[in-house]
């Protein structure tokens, strides 16, 4: 197992971005909100946008134990409403 983290930008508002390109199965998922952030997170899979999957709102902070790791970690999305924003996250992969 090992440990990853980082920033994913969502450059685009409404366009999602891949959280990573690592197919690798994803134990345990912590995803955090900046509070610099101007607008909604959109988080989920490749089918995120802003009427589907999790909205964040800054400050936000949610933690996913997958002890099984049946989620590859190249599924995972975030959007955004606003160009620019970011989605910070902490992984746990096998």
């Amino acid at each position: 197992m090992r440990i990853m983290a980082g920033t994913t930008t969502v450059t685009t508002a409404g366009t999602r971005v891949q959280l990573s390109n690592t197919a690798d199965p994803v134990k345990q998922l912590i995803v955090r909100v900046p509070s610099a952030n101007v607008g909604s997170i959109y988080f989920g899979t490749v089918t995120v946008s802003s009427t589907v999957g999790l909205t964040l709102y800054k400050g936000d902070e949610l933690s996913f134990n997958l002890r099984n790791g049946s989620v590859l970690f190249s599924v995972l999305y975030a959007d955004a409403a606003t160009s620019g924003d970011k989605l910070e996250w902490l992984a746990i992969v096998e």
